[in-house]
């Protein structure tokens, strides 16, 4: 077993991309062994790389989702550019783009298009909405399909919805492409053909959606929005401690309450106290139970409400920002982090969380810098010194 090689050694992929989506399935195909050629604008490549500087001077999001791929700076907009990505497609295996509604197929890189001439290509198609549909045409930005599909109206607190901190739509949207093309690529390993797929953004987060959605189509009422705590479960919540912390527990059935009543809050009685010792009880009486667990834990510091918690068999949590996340001391024991390649020095990143015993480790490649690849393509492609020095000379290639 030991020496597997990566489970995509071979596969070429080949993505015209840009923001989150799309570049985040690539880059787990890419950290998984597979080649990905990104194309690129040739004035100032995926818009991604101006969200901020945060990350030693490049983008934050551009250093997350393009480790691990080789640029390429291209004008699509000019036959010789569009020839370039067309000798790239045919030798790839996979294509990815998640350009604007309609504008694929205007290029003749949509997925009907690409799949008829190349059989064995798998193309996906990532947009925010579908193909179809009255929506179709709609721009499809992050924070507006976390609204469309219903997570910001079930986020937040009573008064207040709010956004998820993280590009949820994105992401998932990214990781149903992901799984596709790994679908595609088994289904191509039987019957020697690829194909299209597509995904939405939307009809990704509308599946995520799925407790909530569920609760609201078949009980009648959608769930209210409780900040940290459960809508249908108490205790479940974030008590502040005696140090200026937070501590997350959450009791699941009424053996853990009378657990946490006699270990934790040090009142055994309130386990058989009928306004208490059953969960809808709990629910019904929600202030005061979560006042009774807010004083305990109040007196404690951080780590002693923690071990007495987890003693106690409690399902618990410390709230942490993100530079204990930074920080974590199980990240650490199980050694996630490394060190990735890029234009200004190496960055620390994680390991990326689908392990694969016995094999190499996840190939974290270098972020690329805009047009760093262009040459090298181009001669992979084919184009002779003189044709490759017109192209830079004409502003079609960067």
């Amino acid at each position: 077993m030991d020496g597997l090689p990566p489970p995509l050694e071979g596969v070429t992929v080949v993505a015209v991309e840009q923001a989150v989506a799309a570049p985040f399935a690539t880059r787990q195909l890419a950290d998984l062994g597979a080649r990905v050629i990104k194309v690129e604008r040739i004035d100032g490549g995926d818009f991604a790389r101006g969200y901020d500087t945060a990350a030693a001077g490049l983008a934050s999001h551009f250093v997350w989702c393009n480790r691990g791929k080789e640029s390429i700076a291209v004008d699509l907009k000019d036959p010789r550019g569009l020839d370039v990505v067309r000798r790239l497609i045919a030798d790839a295996d996979v294509f990815v783009q998640n350009l604007a509604q309609g504008a694929a197929a205007r290029l003749g890189l949509d997925a009907a298009t690409l799949c008829a001439a190349h059989p064995r290509l798998i193309a996906v198609d990532v947009s925010g909405y579908g193909s179809g549909g009255p929506y179709a045409d709609k721009r499809a930005y992050d924070m507006l399909v976390q609204c469309e599909a219903g997570l910001v109206s079930v986020t937040g607190t009573p008064g207040q919805p709010v956004k998820a901190g993280i590009p949820a739509a994105d992401i998932a949207a990214g990781m149903y492409a992901f799984s596709g093309v790994l679908a595609a690529l088994v289904r191509r390993g039987t019957t020697g053909r690829g194909g299209p797929v597509e995904v939405s953004m939307l009809e990704a987060l509308a599946e995520w959606m799925g407790h909530p959605l569920h609760h609201t189509i078949h009980g009648g009422t959608p769930p209210e929005r409780t900040g940290l705590a459960h809508a249908v479960i108490a205790p479940y919540d974030a008590y502040p401690t005696a140090d200026g912390g937070r501590v997350l527990l959450s009791v699941q059935n009424d053996r853990e309450w009378r657990r946490l009543a006699e270990r934790v809050l040090g009142r055994p009685a309130l386990g058989t106290d009928p306004e208490f010792a059953t969960n809808a009880a709990r629910v019904r009486h929600r202030q005061r139970t979560d006042a009774l667990v807010g004083e305990a834990l109040g007196a404690l510091g951080t780590d002693e409400a923690l071990a007495l918690l987890e003693a106690a068999g409690i399902a618990c949590a410390r709230l942490r920002d993100l530079r204990e996340l930074n920080e974590h001391p199980q990240l650490a024991a199980r050694e996630r982090w490394r060190e990735v390649g890029s234009p200004v020095g190496p960055l620390r990143a994680l390991l990326p969380p689908i392990t694969l015993p016995g094999g190499s480790e996840a190939r974290m490649g270098d972020v690329p810098a805009l047009g760093e690849h262009t040459e090298a393509l181009l001669r992979a492609a084919g184009m002779t010194d003189e044709e490759i020095a017109a192209l830079r000379r004409d502003g079609v290639a960067a």
